[in-house]
């Protein structure tokens, strides 16, 4: 393949470097977490969030407060975005069966979908409060049928943010507490005097957010390996610049680290897209990140060919992928590594993010080659079992599953087996011996 950088981002060293620092800075916070819980949580909260409310968990009464301040415009739009997730959610867990088949006679095997019992999700705070998250991880629990649903995201000014309490509430969550960063998730995971642990760990945040969750893994289940949003733009010139350069600074401004990757095959789009981005970076408002983002993590790729461009994009398996090409569909048969697709230009990954219905919460670091986003089936666990119901199968199974434990030598193994033979087929077989 003939593919040309026309700009690159910062090395992988030098981003390693920025994750080891991550890393044991939230080592120590767990720890601290898990030895000292409560005042370790207020401590931290003292400290990054300037916030140390007499309870953490705000009561029925503050919830009702925090939501009399949001508009009528602001929760209509709430509403309205809720609507259209729940409604995938619902289609994606109608989807998803209990099943159970005779696969011989008198042997019925089977599986159910059985919801995780409590999760706990973390939706972002700080600069941009995500409102949206909250849909996103609450509802979609809610959907599953999970019957503990914790939430919790950091005060804003010092205080609830109200939409974000809104969203928690409407979107189904039992339990609403004000806490940011790693002493949430913290908190969430591994439990403290005031708060019961969850067994699942869910939502977007900061590299300190994402770290936390990576070493929390095992202890609780994650939705997924999540770092800084990532957004790439798959375009030749059946669309402008103008376009490219919106969408690729439509995700950069989320940090300082956000990656945003350009992949063409036309010089001519490319060339110009920066130019556009130069240009656009003038007149942002959130120039300071965005503009950050695309210095350090902004990519321009040249290629050939539109196949260039799908191995590309294949082989980075970026988070939001946006399609804008005069084969759109071809790339959706065949892109298999990324988090969502966005195709053709009326689209866009700020629909997808805050309203349009799929769940904005997808792998990132190449981990879309392994999985995909947060979706309902996340939240469901499905689980086998086994029943055998005639004489004749119970003889017939175990017969073959003795010899077969035998193999492996595992002779307690196939006498669980030979006992079912032996009451059920009526042959008697010894002890320590494989059934004929």
């Amino acid at each position: 393949m003939t593919i040309d950088y026309l700009k690159r981002s910062k090395p992988e060293a030098e981003k390693a470097e920025d994750d080891a620092k991550v890393r044991a800075s939230v080592e120590a916070a767990l720890a601290d977490i898990e030895a000292r819980g409560d005042d370790a949580i207020r401590e931290m909260s003292a400290k990054f969030d300037n916030y140390e409310p007499a309870s953490f968990r705000l009561s029925v009464s503050e919830i009702e407060a925090a939501m009399q301040k949001v508009s009528a415009r602001d929760m209509e739009d709430i509403k309205f975005a809720q609507a259209q997730i729940r409604r995938f959610a619902e289609a994606q867990r109608a989807s998803m069966t209990d099943i159970e088949v005779e696969t011989l006679p008198g042997v019925l095997l089977g599986h159910r979908n059985i919801p995780v019992q409590s999760v706990g999700c973390y939706v972002p705070g700080g600069k941009f409060p995500m409102v949206a998250s909250a849909h996103m991880s609450v509802l979609t629990a809610s959907v599953a049928g999970v019957p503990r649903i914790i939430a919790s995201a950091p005060p804003v000014d010092g205080a609830p943010h109200p939409a974000i309490v809104t969203a928690m509430k409407l979107g189904g969550a039992h339990e609403i507490y004000v806490m940011g960063g790693i002493q949430a998730v913290g908190a969430m995971a591994l439990g403290t005097d005031s708060i019961n642990p969850v067994h699942m760990l869910v939502g977007p945040g900061n590299a300190f957010v994402a770290e936390a969750k990576r070493q929390l893994f095992g202890r609780v289940g994650i939705d997924l390996f999540a770092g800084p949003t990532e957004t790439m733009v798959i375009a030749d010139e059946t669309v402008d610049a103008e376009l490219c350069a919106t969408d690729l600074l439509g995700q950069a401004e989320h940090g300082y680290n956000s990656p945003a990757c350009l992949v063409t095959n036309s010089r001519r789009l490319a060339t110009e897209t920066m130019a556009e981005v130069d240009r656009l970076l003038q007149i942002l408002p959130t120039v300071e990140t965005a503009s950050a983002s695309w210095k350090d993590y902004g990519d321009v790729i040249l290629c050939d060919s539109h196949d260039e461009m799908l191995a590309v994009a294949n082989d980075l398996a970026y988070e939001h992928v946006q399609v804008m090409t005069d084969r759109d569909d071809w790339f959706l048969e065949n892109m298999h590594s990324y988090g969502a697709l966005f195709l053709g230009p009326r689209t866009n990954v700020a629909n997808g993010d805050k309203v349009i219905g799929t769940n904005h919460t997808l792998p990132t670091k190449r981990a879309g080659r392994y999985t995909g986003g947060l979706w309902v089936g996340k939240f469901l666990k499905t689980h086998s079992y086994q029943k055998v119901t005639t004489d004749e199968a119970a003889a017939m199974i175990g017969e073959y599953g003795s010899r077969l434990c035998m193999l492996e030598g595992f002779v307690g193994h196939a006498e669980q087996c030979n006992i079912r033979v032996r009451r059920h087929g009526g042959r008697n077989v010894p002890y320590g011996a494989a059934a004929e």
